[in-house]
This record gives C-alpha cells, sequence and structure tokens, in this order.
C-alpha cells in the first residue's frame, strides 16, 4: 500500500524499454479504508469492501491516466493495462484455498478508455496451484543469462526469490516477511510509514534469542511451492514470539531486519548457494538490509536489478504489463514449477475498452447460431 506503481512498456524494442514510470500514493482516507479490511477482516463489512473495491479500481485508473497525460503519450497508443490489485486476502491453506485482489478492472476501463487484463492469481489457485509468486516466469525472461547463476530477490511486504540457475528450470517461491514486520513496528513506535534506508534498525542490536524464535516458524521449513502473506506475518505473530521478551524497540527492528535479510538467504543458499543475488522492490533502497544480506555465509553478490537495467521500483509493474501482453496472445503464464498449478494456464480476465457492440446492433444475416 505505499504507492500505486504505473509502467508504460514498449515490448517491441530488444530490450525492453521503460517509456514512462510513477508512483501515486494512495490518499490517506484510503489507504486507511483499505489497510482496515486488510488487518480487521472479521469486521470488514460487505458494503464497504464492494465500495473500496470500486474506489481502488478508480484510483488505478486515475494514476494510469495521470502517466499518459504526464509524458505526453495518447491513450491509442496503448494496447492494454495489466492490473494485478491490492491484495486483501491470500489464504492458500484453507481447505478450500482462494486469493482475492481488490481495484475494479470495470472501473479502471471506464476511467481509461482502455482494456483492463486482471485478477491474474485465482486461476492459477483454481488450477491447484499457490497463486504466488506469479513473477518468476518475468524474470525467467528478463534476467535468465548463462554468464552466471541468478536470484531475483523481490522484497516487497513478502519476501520472494525466483532461481534462475544456468540448464535448471526456473524455480521460486515465497521466503517470509519482507519489509512487512518492519513497517508494522516502525510505524507502531516512531509513527512512521518504513525505516528509510533501515537507519533506525541499524542503530539497534539483533538479539539472538528472539531471532532463534522467529526461525521457529513452521512456513519456513515447508518445501516449495509455497507462499505467504500478512496473514501469517503481523504484530499478533510477533508478539506471540516477543511473549517473556523486554526487549528495546529498537533492538526488535534490527532482530526484524537480520530474520528478514536470514529468511532470504537461507532459502538461496538452499537452492542456489553462491548465485547473485539481485533485489528488487522497497527492500533495494534499504541499506541496512542489504548489508545484512552480504554478511550471510554462503550468500554470493547482492546488487540491485539496476545493474541489470531495470529499476528496481517497477519491476512488478513492467511484469504484468509483460502479463497483459501475454493473456492477450493467448499465451500461459502460470509456471507449475514455481506455484504448483495442475497444468500452464493462460492468467487473467480482460476487460474490452470502450463500447462494444452488443447482440441487438449486429444485422440479423451477421449473426452466427
Amino acid at each position: 500500500m505505499d504507492a500505486i506503481d504505473a509502467a508504460l512498456v514498449d515490448f517491441d524494442a530488444v530490450p525492453l524499454r521503460v517509456v514512462a514510470a510513477s508512483a501515486t500514493p494512495y490518499s490517506a482516507a484510503l489507504k486507511d479504508r483499505v489497510a482496515a479490511l486488510v488487518d480487521r477482516p472479521q469486521s470488514a463489512p460487505l458494503d464497504e469492501i464492494g465500495q473500496v473495491d470500486v474506489e481502488v479500481g478508480r484510483a488505478f485508473g486515475a494514476a494510469a491516466g495521470a502517466l499518459l497525460r504526464d509524458f505526453g503519450i495518447a491513450p491509442e497508443c496503448v494496447s492494454a493495462i495489466g492490473s494485478h490489485g491490492q491484495t486483501l486476502r491470500h489464504r492458500v491453506d484453507l481447505p478450500t484455498p482462494f486469493t482475492w485482489q481488490i481495484g475494479d478492472p470495470n472501473s479502471i476501463a471506464e476511467a481509461t478508455g482502455l482494456t483492463v487484463v486482471a485478477d491474474f492469481r485465482r486461476r492459477d489457485v483454481a488450477a491447484g496451484g499457490q497463486g504466488a509468486p506469479l513473477v518468476p516466469i518475468f524474470h525467467d525472461r528478463v534476467f535468465r543469462t548463462e554468464r552466471e547463476d541468478r536470484v531475483i530477490a523481490n522484497v516487497g511486504g513478502i519476501a520472494n526469490i525466483t532461481v534462475l540457475q544456468r540448464n535448471m528450470p526456473v524455480l521460486g517461491f515465497d521466503t517470509g516477511p519482507g519489509n512487512r514486520l518492519l513497517d508494522a513496528w516502525i510505524s507502531r513506535h516512531q509513527a512512521l510509514s518504513f525505516d528509510r534506508d533501515g537507519t533506525w534498525a541499524a542503530g539497534g542490536h539483533c538479539n539472538d534469542a528472539l531471532l532463534a524464535a522467529l526461525r521457529d516458524e513452521p512456513y519456513l521449513r515447508l518445501p516449495a511451492p509455497k507462499s505467504t502473506g500478512r496473514e501469517l506475518f503481523n504484530l499478533d505473530w510477533l508478539q506471540v514470539k516477543l511473549t517473556g521478551v523486554r526487549l528495546d524497540p529498537r533492538d526488535v527492528q534490527a532482530t526484524l531486519l537480520e530474520y528478514t535479510a536470514a529468511t532470504i538467504a537461507d532459502a538461496v543458499r538452499m537452492h542456489a548457494p553462491d548465485s547473485a543475488i539481485y533485489v528488487c522492490g522497497g527492500g533495494a533502497h534499504n541499506a541496512a538490509l542489504l548489508a545484512a544480506l552480504r554478511r550471510q555465509n554462503g550468500v554470493g553478490r547482492v546488487a540491485s536489478t539496476s545493474e541489470l537495467g531495470v529499476d528496481p521500483d517497477y519491476v512488478e509493474a513492467i511484469a504484468f504489463a509483460w502479463f497483459a501482453r501475454q493473456t492477450l496472445a493467448g499465451i500461459a503464464t502460470s509456471v507449475p514449477s514455481v506455484t504448483g498449478a495442475a497444468g500452464a494456464r493462460i492468467l487473467g480476465g480482460i476487460y474490452p475498452a470502450g463500447q462494444v457492440p452488443t447482440v441487438a446492433d449486429i444485422p440479423l444475416k451477421t449473426r452466427s447460431p
């Protein structure tokens, strides 16, 4: 919920070319309403969910429209908008698994007059997959090389890795919390939305006992494919780990930062030791987190995806533009080796631009039975 990321991408260029990009914050009121739905699902009224779904869609449409206006791009130059949506709930651990992203694509289409491709995750879940992470197939297309083994670490609210080893199929899964716990903890104790550069954490001391308790999380021992979310890694979960522990809040932040780095590094050591790690997402700007990753034994070079020619802030926005392109072309983007789905699937529903003829508008002699 940091911002609405938008990227306008030319995929005919080789390599792909990002024509323009932007990050548009939610209004404070809408952000609070989304956060209330996400953090207090037991008390979320249906009327409020329905209204926020539409308002988030309108905000997405406004962000896309502003990007085009600000950079002088005519809407008719755009093939489609790929919209991931705002995740409301991700519960693939239930007897009836589901994932739920809001941001009504109909509202985006109406606001922009453009075709929208959205709702990418649910088809993968319907096919028996985790529905996450989806982006490894994009990482595979853009970042794979025969020169080195690579891991792409996307550190958003939740961290996930994509393993790109030479002569091996792509592998990817959620490693654990990315910025989620760090942001929540500093918000509680410093009234800040995030720890810029990891400065507050860097001034604290990692507590080994708490770190051991955090690492004793069953999810971390599950085999891939697997995915997780804020439904597990939240302040209630952390409070249980803090039972009987009295620490300065800054030391807790330092321990959470080390925990995030350790869960990523453990996954890399298990699946792709000595690979170069390229970080994207908000975590790419956390200098203390990158330093912690570099300290981990058995972890190779750590850098940002900017060294590979892609801005770490917009990798996911670019990826979902690519997903929309693949969907419109009828190409599958679900990867069973990553999500565990029963087979490759074309992901996303298509919401056409503008007005289209109804059956009543088509002359009878041209109608098909």
